[in-house]
């Protein structure tokens, strides 16, 4: 096999330069030693690769044929040698890494700061963005996906499920009282998000035995935002349906009191992706194992 890629890289340095001097001169070989490399490769395949004149070398239908096919060959075997070497050195370079809003800031970012104290080669720059991206036209390593995926060209790490809680504040609560059942949010103020299409939206929650309910909802106050919706609720205009890591440090505090405790928005899938076509690096297989471990806990 590594008779055969000799033969391949000085066939394609004879036809790049010319002439098997010239080919000879950059492999630090003789002129004799790079027409025997062609001569082997042409007795093996039984057809000539090249038209020899005296002045010049001219590529045969199958010399073509073969010389493209040898470029694609040698090019790979070049791009696994990097990948191998760059796999085996520290990991160094500038993570670009997209996620949605409110995860990324509360719960990516401390787990990114971690991650850069042990890799202090890598540098990292998070865009936090709900709506969809093209990770390798706008650049982009990695992303947090939230939701189904819906592409076969995404490579897909499992995360921890996404979970979402209901809150208001106690001012609120006073006024309203409080739901003693899904059922009953119909008829309370709930916080919506500004994707939703029509005024009026159901609400999918899991409750203590894993049944599940769908309750329409509706409200005056709608963001694009789920900051946008804890600060309205802080302030006790409605009930909020977001992230538990959005809202852990008001519940504790008591600024939001939990509304149905033991029922929840259905848990969404998670996932840390990239594409397919994006070259393996120390970096990126340091920065995929890193936040799959940190990020997988339930």
């Amino acid at each position: 096999m590594a008779d055969k890629l000799a033969g391949m890289q000085m066939f394609v340095r004879v036809v790049e330069s010319g002439s098997f001097a010239a080919a000879a001169a950059l492999s630090n070989v003789t002129a004799t030693m790079a027409a025997r490399h062609v001569r082997e490769i042409e007795e093996r395949l039984g057809a000539r690769l090249l038209h020899r004149t005296t002045r010049q070398h001219k590529l045969t239908e199958i010399g073509t044929l073969y010389y493209e096919r040898c470029k694609r060959a040698l090019h790979e075997f070049e791009q696994a040698e990097a990948s191998a070497a760059e796999l085996r050195s520290s990991p160094r370079g500038r993570l670009k890494i997209v996620a949605p809003v409110s995860f990324g800031s509360e719960k990516l970012a401390p787990v990114l700061a971690d991650y850069l104290e042990r890799h202090p080669e890598v540098s990292v720059d998070l865009t936090l963005d709900n709506a969809p991206v093209d990770l390798m036209r706008e650049g982009y390593h990695l992303a947090i996906h939230i939701g189904e995926l819906d592409s076969a060209d995404l490579v897909a790490h499992p995360l921890h499920a996404y979970r979402r809680v209901l809150a208001a504040a106690p001012s609120y609560l006073e006024r309203h009282g409080q739901p003693e059942s899904p059922a009953q949010l119909r008829d309370h103020a709930c916080l919506g998000l500004a994707y939703w299409k029509k005024k009026e939206f159901f609400w999918a929650l899991v409750g203590p035995d894993q049944q599940i309910c769908h309750v329409p909802v509706e409200g005056r106050f709608t963001a694009n935002d789920g900051r946008a919706l804890r600060a309205a609720a802080l302030r006790g205009t409605g009930i909020v349906l977001q992230p538990d890591l959005l809202l852990e440090n008001d519940l504790a505090e008591g600024r939001l009191v939990p509304v149905l405790p033991e029922w929840s928005h259905v848990h969404t899938p998670m996932h840390l992706v990239h594409s397919r076509e994006l070259r393996p690096t120390a970096m990126l297989r340091s920065a995929i194992d890193f936040l799959v471990k940190h990020l997988s806990a339930s």
